[in-house]
């Protein structure tokens, strides 16, 4: 069952998780449409503008049906932090509530569903203008993997959830340990945000999900990725950005450098999208909280509608 509580204060919140193409974005439609929901987006890179394809976004009809938010939110060359994500997913949370409507947070973004959920508070250590610049010339000269290489060593698992390219996190990472002495997953602090949270994780097995995989990316560039990427570049988004780290963005950045061609880019982003729908499971896997459903059980959909509607049946239409 969702978060007990007897707190009139909290909210209602349903999350919706699981791996990449296993039919999150069809849920939550149906859901919405059937409990008055409003969906936030819990994907990382859905936050920026004209990468739609790729990132698998609702459609504007489907947006038109069923309230989209986090969606768009800043260009491809401006860097957005889980700070901010955290800050404008809670807000949105409020403004859905003051509606009426369920706020359901939707993704497979780990790292950024959790901020939300769990309430992770960010040390307020303060700036080290000299390091910082010590350390940007430094990754100007050898390469951001460099960096990456020295979080690794202090702190391995806030090295894995930073790409080595997000240079201004990796950064703020090594000053706060600089500073404490620690990494920044044992500076964290959780404040359990006010909620009650009834989790969905959806799944299928690993080779149905597979398959998926690789029909999504074939429809992705049936649909026009390499032309959406094409854009992107003519906009002046190269392969540094943080935006340009998605699946699929990346390797076609590759291809239109000259680099590799189409077909290895092509087999590459499906079998980069495999591991990461793996990483993906592994990480949600460690919260006890989620519902697992296997989707491809004949019955899973109206079990899943059953246990919505027996924690928000104040929501249903």
């Amino acid at each position: 069952m969702r978060s007990e509580s007897s707190n009139p204060e909290e909210k209602d919140l349903l999350v919706i998780v699981g791996p990449t193409a296993v039919g999150k974005t069809a849920l939550s439609l149906s859901l919405a449409r059937e409990f008055q929901g409003e969906v936030i987006s819990g994907d990382s890179m859905q936050v920026y503008r004209h990468m739609d394809i790729g990132t698998a976004k609702a459609s504007r009809e489907e947006r038109a049906v069923v309230p989209h938010h986090l969606i768009d939110q800043v260009e491809p060359d401006v860097p957005f932090s889980v700070e901010e994500f955290q800050q404008r997913a809670r807000e949105k949370i409020e403004e859905i509530q003051a509606r009426g409507h369920l706020p359901m947070l939707v993704g497979g973004t780990g790292l950024y569903i959790q901020a939300v959920t769990h309430g992770y508070r960010l040390p307020g250590v303060g700036e080290d203008p000299r390091f910082r610049e010590a350390l940007h010339q430094l990754a100007d000269r050898e390469g951001n993997e460099v960096l990456h290489q020295r979080l690794q060593s202090v702190d391995p698992e806030g090295a894995a959830r930073l790409h080595p390219n997000d240079r201004r996190r990796v950064i703020r990472a090594l000053e706060i340990h600089r500073v404490t002495g620690k990494p920044l997953t044992e500076v964290q602090t959780q404040t359990p945000p006010p909620y009650r949270i009834l989790w969905i994780g959806l799944t299928m097995p690993r080779d149905r999900l597979y398959e998926r995989v690789n029909l999504r990316v074939d429809q992705m560039m049936a649909a026009g990725l390499l032309q959406e990427v094409e854009a992107l570049r003519e906009r002046g988004c190269h392969r540094d950005l943080v935006s340009m780290q998605a699946l699929g963005y990346k390797e076609l950045m590759s291809h239109l450098e000259g680099e590799i061609p189409l077909e290895e880019a092509v087999d590459q982003i499906k079998q980069r999208t495999r591991k990461f729908a793996k990483r993906q499971l592994s990480w949600f896997r460690r919260l006890a909280e989620i519902h697992w459903f296997d989707v491809t059980r004949e019955n899973s959909g109206e079990e899943i509608r059953a246990l919505v509607a027996g924690n928000f049946p104040q929501y249903k239409e």
